[in-house]
């Protein structure tokens, strides 16, 4: 039975991907963080200080990342 993912802060979501491989590639303060992987995968998710990442931005970023949710949810 799959988990439904919940809504998290953009910092977290880079932190998991960090940790699966991807590095930042290209930052702007305040606003959105492009993470790369060395196999070509790039991925762009907002890094605002308060908001909350809802889960179907979250399910597109994955998608992006070519990670499942299911991988990602035993992973966070």
């Amino acid at each position: 039975m799959s988990r439904r993912l919940p809504a998290m802060k953009g910092r977290e979501v880079i932190t998991a991907l960090l940790g699966k491989g991807f590095y930042e590639a290209r930052k702007s303060p305040g606003s959105h963080v492009q993470l790369a992987h060395a196999d070509g995968r790039r991925v762009t998710v907002p890094d605002h200080a308060n908001m909350d990442i809802g889960r179907g931005l979250l399910m597109k970023i994955l998608r992006d990342a070519h990670i499942s949710h299911t991988e990602f949810a035993a992973f966070i």
